[in-house]
Formats: C-alpha cells, sequence, structure tokens
C-alpha cells in the first residue's frame, strides 16, 4: 500500500496520539481492510511489538478513533447551541456543517467493510449517532420552538428521535446502494425533505435566506 503522508503531529506528542493520527488518516483514505498493524508501524517508525504495547490490536486503534471524533463532534455541536447570538436557521446550518465533512469521510465502501467485518466497530458508530442526535436535535429543535421558527405543535423529542431513524436507515450500507447517494449527499436530502415539513413560514424563510447565501 502506497501511504498517503501522516497528518502533522509534534514528535512531542505522545505516541498514542502519532498512532491514532496516522491510523484515522490511513482508515479513511483507503479503508478498514487495508489499513494493517504492518502499515501503521512502517508508517510511524516503530516497531509492531511496539505498536502492540500501546493497542491490542487494529480494532481497539479504530475504535479510539471514532471515540475521539465523537467527542470532537459532539464538543463542536454544544458550542453551536449555547451560542446565544445564532438563530435557529443558523445553528441548523452550523450544525450540518460540522456534521457533513465528517460524514464525507464514512464512504459507502467503507461502510460496508466494517459492517461485514468489524460489525463491533459499526455498531459503534451507530450507537454514537443514537445518543448524538436525539440530544442535540432535541436541544435545537427546542430552542426552535421558544423562537417562533419551529411549529409550536411540534413534540421535539419525537420529532429529534424521528430524525435519528431517518438518518439510521438512510446512512445504512443497504439503503446507500439503492440510492447511489454518498453519506453527506443523503443528509442534505433529508434535511431538505425534513425542515419542509417542520419550519413556520418565518422559520423557513430564515433558513431559505441562508441556504442562498
Amino acid at each position: 500500500m502506497t501511504a498517503l503522508p501522516a497528518p502533522p503531529v509534534p514528535e512531542t506528542d505522545a505516541p498514542d496520539s502519532r498512532i491514532l493520527a496516522v491510523a484515522q488518516q490511513h482508515l479513511f483514505a483507503y479503508g478498514y481492510n487495508a489499513l494493517t498493524m504492518d502499515d501503521l508501524a512502517h508508517e510511524l517508525g516503530m516497531s509492531k511489538r511496539t505498536l502492540y504495547l500501546h493497542f491490542p490490536g487494529k480494532d481497539a486503534i479504530i475504535s479510539t478513533v471514532i471515540d475521539r471524533i465523537g467527542r470532537t463532534i459532539r464538543g463542536e455541536m454544544d458550542e453551536i447551541l449555547n451560542n446565544p447570538r445564532l438563530r435557529f436557521a443558523q445553528k441548523l446550518r452550523a450544525v450540518i456543517k460540522v456534521v457533513v465533512p465528517r460524514l464525507s469521510l464514512l464512504s459507502p465502501a467503507m461502510l460496508r467493510e466494517l459492517q461485514r467485518y468489524a460489525p463491533v466497530i459499526f455498531q459503534k458508530i451507530d450507537e454514537l449517532r443514537q445518543k448524538n442526535i436525539p440530544y442535540v436535535f432535541g436541544r435545537l429543535f427546542r430552542g426552535g420552538i421558544a423562537e417562533g421558527a419551529v411549529r409550536a405543535d411540534i413534540d421535539p423529542d419525537f420529532a429529534a428521535l424521528f430524525w435519528l431513524q431517518a438518518i439510521r436507515g438512510l446512512v445504512h450500507p443497504d439503503t446507500i446502494t439503492v440510492t447511489q447517494l454518498t453519506p453527506a449527499q443523503t443528509l442534505e436530502k433529508a434535511l431538505e425533505l425534513f425542515t419542509h415539513g417542520l419550519l413556520t413560514p418565518a422559520g423557513r424563510k430564515d433558513h431559505e435566506k441562508l441556504l442562498a447565501s
């Protein structure tokens, strides 16, 4: 395998951080099956024995990468949701801008690989969705109702759960095979359908203004 240059990680960083940075880059560049402990050890300039002292195997490394990405996304979401200067439409677009680049990393081929060869990791990704989507969108919808941008008769918790189930189904490898859309394209299309049934006229006008900007 021809390796891409590793992300710039200072030599003073802990070995675990360097391992995770290189593994993350290789995973999203080449996929699950192409990432091996041999390649990681070579790229990092360390022996496989040393690599195994830090992580018991490839799946443990990838699982930690997924956890770190999840924590980063959650932190960025909280920063958006806690910003009192942003209106509902602005928060919605900001949330999507956080999610789309991460979804773009998960190609349909990689999702199928994880589903087949690493079901525990595939399940971990789904569990992160189950944990974060209701939390983020529940808060978002409640704020939208208070602002008058989301219909007051909407149950925000149900709407967040509805959105979770829609996304879980739409980004499943079997569904992506049928739609031939990337996860990022799927999210944008789902959002367009979802919001047109969710927003008040004032909220829709604000949302469409941001889309056109």
